[in-house]
């Protein structure tokens, strides 16, 4: 695809990425057939294909309007389009530099801006999003459906190992997950400690910094990153053997750290260090798989019904390792119809565009239920949280199910 840069883009880091990527789409259009919101809509507009061509238009100093901001709004960040792609477009990449152009350059609806802002800083600040979510837990009974929908019942809080092991790893708490589903870091920590791995935490890490950059607060966004990197620093150079992330969203961005603040002089070597660290626990636990079945009860549950998130298959392009760990434990897994669809979760595009979020959790529940499962399993707590409001068959990270298995 031939691009004739504006003057404004030209010469510029977001520039020459766009266009390198906009040179690799050839328009076959494969991309708009997996994807969600084209399926949903029907608009071409409402498509990857699409949306690269009005992301070309901009670049090349097009107009830029509030229909376009609204057809780049409405895209999941899925990057299903991406697994498809046969030229290896890197169409999350392009999407994150229109949607920072449209930023700049319309302004949006005061009621948007005021609810953009007010997720943005409190939905990553933990001081703020606990407490809330404590209160939220009390009373949620008395909560209207809307809102009860986002506050999960309260978990009965896992002991946390407290046995030192020589081997070490680095785990990030995360900003919501610790409020919302504290037993999946517990989980995780207690599972690694039955295959001798201590998990440490470093209390100064926050938000992974996915929240503002999809809301497009960028910048705030690479001070989230860069708050990462200094809390993870000293247990870098300690020598952990590799940063956990079992928040599978959390993970997808952290291994973008390096390419975030490539241009960064300061914090460019380090972001590199810490994306080769970064591992999703799906990638780690395989090592231990003799381990594991070692220590576990075979068949504590018979069937499971297994969500990919998208930051899993597509984000991080990790599939089948939870699959064939969890049938290594005597665990039957079911994939639904269509698992490389997204549930519509998506960070905050539940809140931001919940017409379209619910049409996706009800289509992904429907056939997930087709399974039969006693449990339906995910690996992000965004799109456990919205596939439970949807269902009273139990949703759970699995590895709270593998902690579930352990015979110690």
């Amino acid at each position: 695809m031939q691009t004739n840069l504006a003057d404004f883009i030209r010469n510029t880091p977001d520039g020459n990425e766009a266009e390198a990527i906009l040179r690799n789409c050839v328009h076959c259009g494969f991309c708009t057939a997996t994807c969600p919101t084209y399926q949903i809509l029907g608009d071409e507009l409402d498509g990857p294909r699409g949306r690269i061509y009005l992301i070309k238009q901009m670049v090349e100093g097009a107009a830029v309007t509030r229909s376009t901001q609204v057809h780049l709004d409405r895209c999941l960040t899925c990057r299903n389009c991406e697994t498809t792609c046969p030229s290896g477009v890197q169409y999350g990449r392009l999407v994150e530099i229109g949607r920072k152009i449209t930023e700049e350059k319309v302004t949006r609806p005061f009621s948007q801006r005021m609810v953009r802002r007010l997720l943005a800083s409190f939905v990553p600040n933990s001081a703020l999003f606990t407490p809330t979510m404590r209160l939220g837990q009390h009373v949620r009974a008395l909560l209207p459906k809307k809102l009860r929908d986002k506050v999960p019942a309260r978990q009965r809080a896992l002991e946390w190992p407290t046995a030192h092991h020589p081997r070490k790893m680095l785990m990030l708490a995360g900003c919501v997950q610790p409020a919302m589903m504290p037993n999946v870091n517990i989980a995780t920590a207690r599972v690694f400690d039955a295959v001798g791995v201590e998990t440490l935490i470093a209390p100064e890490a926050g938000c992974c910094g996915a929240i503002r950059l999809h809301l497009g607060y960028h910048e705030e966004a690479l001070d989230d990153v860069r708050a990462n990197i200094d809390a993870w620093w000293p247990y870098v150079e300690q020598g952990v053997e590799a940063i956990v992330m079992n928040a599978s969203g959390c993970g997808a961005t952290v291994k973008e750290y390096a390419h975030l603040l490539r241009d960064d002089p300061v914090y460019a070597e380090k972001a590199r260090r810490v994306t080769e660290l970064t591992r999703d626990v799906a990638e780690i636990l395989p090592e231990f798989e003799e381990a594991l079945v070692a220590v576990t009860r075979r068949r504590a549950i018979h069937t499971v019904a297994f969500h990919p998130p998208c930051t899993l298959q597509h984000g991080q392009q990790v599939r089948g390792k939870v699959e064939h760990l969890l049938a290594a434990l005597g665990v039957e897994v079911r994939l639904p119809a269509d698992s490389h669809l997204c549930c519509g979760s998506a960070g905050t595009y539940s809140l931001t565009q919940p017409r379209l979020s619910y049409a996706l959790r009800d289509q992904k529940l429907e056939r997930l239920q087709v399974q039969e499962p006693q449990v339906i399993v995910s690996a992000n707590v965004g799109c456990i949280a919205h596939l439970q409001s949807g269902t009273s068959t139990p949703v759970a990270h699995w590895i709270e199910l593998v902690e579930h298995m352990l015979s110690t």
